[in-house]
């Protein structure tokens, strides 16, 4: 893939950009293998499309009200400007140059590091499979809020395929993308993510998977390797939006996703309602003490945690009597921990999915059994 800001020197972002990409596919094919071993049958690699496949922008506000920059932080608190990133979709890339416009109409400061000054921290943008948008402006206060209504208008006008606009109010000076409150400021309040025969739901402050295109194959896959399986009851932890859980579900067996975030759960609740899957049901709880709290094990289990893995998990697993487990992770070090943590459970199938083109970093499916 040619990116201009690498050549640059302008973002390192995409750390093995210059590896060819059948190369970079085949050295994370063999690092998850070092990782878990030869015990599962390994399935060949699954490529992603080199450019225009992420979903999602992430972009670091910058600049003056006159001059917008939306990109990443840079030494010495600047943002370097990104919005032609190739990796974004046609969709959202066409969308940010619309979004640092409406900064400057809106009279959106963007918020400095090093003087801890300004509004807006933040412009979060995700585009669906049929080219919808989420967006979401993340601001030090209020104060700019006013504005962003008066000016919404101007907005969906440029952006016919705003579906979601929001305003997360995040008003202390660190790290965290975001903060715990968010202002509505559209009629609709999800983004339709139609994965397949699937419709999932993402709220302002849910999470999706990064790459639409792997988030498919990775729900494929997983439904195509339970299908033989004999289950009559499944979890899926860390559910998300209800990716897995959804894509489970069949008659007679009843599926609950557990998800941490009350957003995440609103959104697949209503997924599942408008899909009329009535066997599948969504909690808000901790994966780990929904477990031990449960009177009884299921059959099947999906986990798909954070990069840290699945932690005191493991031995609730271990000596639950449940036949098998299905095991997505971005992080195949954890993943082999979790694993090695869990002998009873041996890993039958793995495979990894390209989720992150160009970067060391890939999705890594496994599914063990007892």
């Amino acid at each position: 893939m040619q990116c201009d800001y690498f050549d640059a020197g302008r973002c390192r972002s995409c750390t093995i950009i210059r590896t060819p990409y059948r190369a970079q596919l085949a050295a994370k094919h063999e690092r998850a293998r070092a990782a878990l071993g030869e015990g599962p049958a390994w399935e060949a690699p699954l490529a992603s499309a080199e450019s225009g496949f992420r979903n999602k922008a992430k972009m670091v506000a910058g600049g003056t009200v006159e001059d917008p920059r939306l990109g990443i932080l840079v030494p010495g608190g600047g943002v370097q400007d990104l919005r032609e990133c190739p990796l974004h979709e046609p969709a959202l890339e066409a969308s940010l140059p619309v979004l640092a416009e409406f900064a400057t109409r809106a009279r959106l400061v963007p918020y400095d590091v090093t003087t801890r000054r300004g509004e807006l921290k933040y412009v979060l943008a995700t585009v669906s499979p049929d080219g919808e948008l989420l967006v979401r402006f993340v601001l030090r206060s209020t104060e700019s809020v006013p504005r962003i209504r008066k000016h919404l208008g101007w907005l969906t006008a440029r952006l016919p395929g705003l579906r979601v606009a929001s305003v997360n109010l995040h008003p202390t000076h660190s790290a965290v993308v975001e903060g715990a409150e968010e202002i509505l400021l559209t009629d609709q309040a999800f983004l339709p993510m139609r994965i397949g025969p699937v419709e999932l739901g993402l709220r302002p402050q849910g999470f999706f998977q990064t790459s639409t295109g792997i988030a498919a194959a990775l729900y494929r896959t997983a439904a195509a390797w339970t299908a033989d399986l004999d289950y009559r009851s499944a979890w899926d932890l860390y559910c998300g939006v209800g990716g897995f859980a959804m894509h489970l579900a069949r008659p007679g067996t009843d599926v609950i996703g557990v998800e941490a975030s009350a957003e995440a759960v609103a959104a697949a609740t209503a997924s599942a309602a408008r899909s009329r899957l009535a066997h599948v049901r969504f909690e808000t709880a901790d994966a780990g003490a929904f477990a031990r709290d449960a009177a009884q094990a299921p059959d099947l289990v999906v986990v798909n945690p954070p990069r840290r893995g699945i932690g005191d998990l493991t031995r609730w697993l271990e000596a639950s009597g449940v036949r098998h487990v299905l095991y997505s992770s971005c992080n195949v070090d954890s993943l082999a921990g979790d694993l090695a943590a869990m002998p009873s459970l041996r890993p039958v199938r793995a495979q990894v999915l390209d989720m992150f083109p160009h970067t060391e970093h890939f999705e890594t499916l496994v599914l063990a059994e007892r």
